[in-house]
């Protein structure tokens, strides 16, 4: 029997994309792993983006895609009147009526292998109890970084501490351990009230300490404080820290079988020159502020690279108004004013490609953590604009901690005007302070690059867990043949 992993990534690509990079890790080390992919779940997924994604991994043939079937309306958990004032407590009722087709699926994985952990993502706490029945070893993956893990580990004991609404508390400092403090206003939307949403969130993190072991998608010098915090137990109130493994970056590199035009366009620009803006496969804006950022990046006289997509819906922020008519979005003759130093792509770019292209000089992103750590990666500065989630909680930590962005201002006020794009930019990429960032971040890329090489802290914390692994079947055979 095969030596498997199983891997139970939440509903969308930026939850399975990580997991299929630890996947590939996982296989180098002799493992088979099977990829539990959920039916698709409106806002965060559609069918077509997770097949699009899984049909550039069938070339692995150790790693296997197991669909779980939809959930039959008659026995929907979801709400059908009232809407939810945050995406995650649908979610999660979801994520609780398809462990029945998890334990399905984990029994019969079993008839064929020996499974020998299962990964669960952060949001899959309600799947702790079917592996304990099953009794298959439970790890927590995080697809997000080890100080929203702390966030995650603290919250609990936050929920008792403060029992104010935190949406009535504006720009208070709120601490968590390990972390710079964060205002009240860049909690995710789910704990804004003291309500029975963030009382159920709460609940769910609660589990996280049952687990084996929490992976974390991030590697050590990055988020060195925080790590240190967690592994000391000082985000938990009289419970046990399980352990923390950074086993990253995880970083999805898929070159498309033709290359982008806005790569070839790259390729005649100054390296360093270009700013790139991309928010991200759900990050919409109103018509007005996708004029403002052109009116901004017009006037900024700097290089760009811009990813527009269709302007959000005004009644769902993840769901688009229709398909992006450039022609009517953007200011008229904008194009020709900005003719040879600025390029703008309709819906998507090769994003890894064009973070590493040489021309590259900055990226304005919506911080979420892959994109985060793609830009690490690629040894790119930031400019932050966070927008959903908890990526206003990242872009302090990017700015305050790490030091690896500036912030747009007004991204919390709900429009960053045309002269503030103009002001930022610039600043990123003229002044002394944003060479100093831009060179910051490339010190950060051979950090990112050391921690995944052999002898580099995430490559050995990925040898040891797969030798744990491995050791757990070679301690049963020893038992047998005794």
């Amino acid at each position: 029997m095969d030596n498997t992993v199983v891997l139970f990534p939440s509903s969308g690509v930026g939850h399975l994309a990580p997991m299929t990079e630890f996947a590939k890790l996982l296989v180098s080390h002799g493992l088979s792993v099977s990829i539990v992919v959920l039916p698709p779940f409106s806002p965060f997924s559609t069918a077509s983006s997770v097949n699009n994604f899984i049909s550039a991994v069938t070339s692995h043939p150790s790693i296997t895609f197991h669909h779980l079937p939809p959930i039959p309306v008659s026995h929907s958990p979801l709400p059908t009147s009232k809407p939810s004032r945050s995406p995650l407590l649908p979610l999660f009722l979801f994520l609780r009526a398809v462990n029945p087709y998890l334990r399905d699926l984990l029994r019969s994985i079993s008839q064929t292998s020996k499974i020998r952990a299962i990964l669960l993502d952060f949001f899959c706490t309600e799947a702790l109890h079917v592996a304990a029945e099953i009794q298959i070893p439970a790890y927590i993956f995080s697809a997000s970084s080890s100080f929203i893990i702390a966030y995650f580990l603290y919250l609990p004991t936050l929920y008792n501490e403060i029992t104010e609404h935190f949406q009535d508390l504006g720009e208070t400092p709120i601490h968590f351990p390990g972390m710079p403090p964060i205002p009240a206003s860049h909690l995710p939307s789910a704990v804004q009230m003291h309500d029975d949403i963030y009382r159920t969130y709460v609940n769910y993190l609660a589990r996280l300490p049952e687990s084996k072991g929490i992976v974390i998608n991030s590697f050590e010098y990055l988020e060195s404080r925080t790590l240190k915090t967690i592994s000391q137990g000082l985000c938990l109130q009289g419970r046990v820290t399980p352990p923390v493994h950074c086993v990253g970056p995880l970083i999805t590199g898929r070159a498309a079988a033709e290359r982008h035009d806005c790569l070839a366009w790259l390729d005649k620009q100054p390296k360093g020159s270009v700013v790139f803006l991309c928010f991200g496969s759900m990050g919409r804006f109103p018509a007005e502020q996708i004029k403002e950022i052109a009116i901004g990046l017009e006037r900024s006289e700097q290089r760009f690279l811009w990813v527009v997509r269709s302007p959000l819906d005004t009644e769902n922020m993840f769901r688009s108004a229709g398909d992006a008519d450039l022609d009517s979005l953007l200011p008229a003759g904008f194009g020709d004013r900005t003719e040879g130093r600025g390029m703008v792509v309709k819906d998507w770019a090769p994003q890894v490609e064009v973070l590493n292209h040489e021309a590259t000089g900055g990226f304005v992103t919506h911080c979420g953590w892959n994109s985060v750590l793609e830009a690490v990666c690629a040894g790119v500065g930031m400019i932050a604009w966070p927008l959903y989630a908890e990526q206003k909680m990242n872009k302090v930590v990017l700015v305050e901690e790490m030091k690896l962005a500036v912030e747009m201002k007004g991204y919390d006020k709900g429009m960053v005007t045309a002269k503030e794009v103009e002001t930022r930019v610039r600043w990123f990429m003229e002044s002394d302070g944003g060479t100093e960032l831009r060179e910051r971040a490339k010190e950060m890329k051979d950090r990112a690059a050391a921690a995944v090489s052999d002898g580099g802290s995430s490559h050995a914390t990925v040898v040891k867990l797969t030798g744990e692994w491995k050791k757990v079947l070679a301690d049963i055979v020893q038992i047998q043949c005794g």
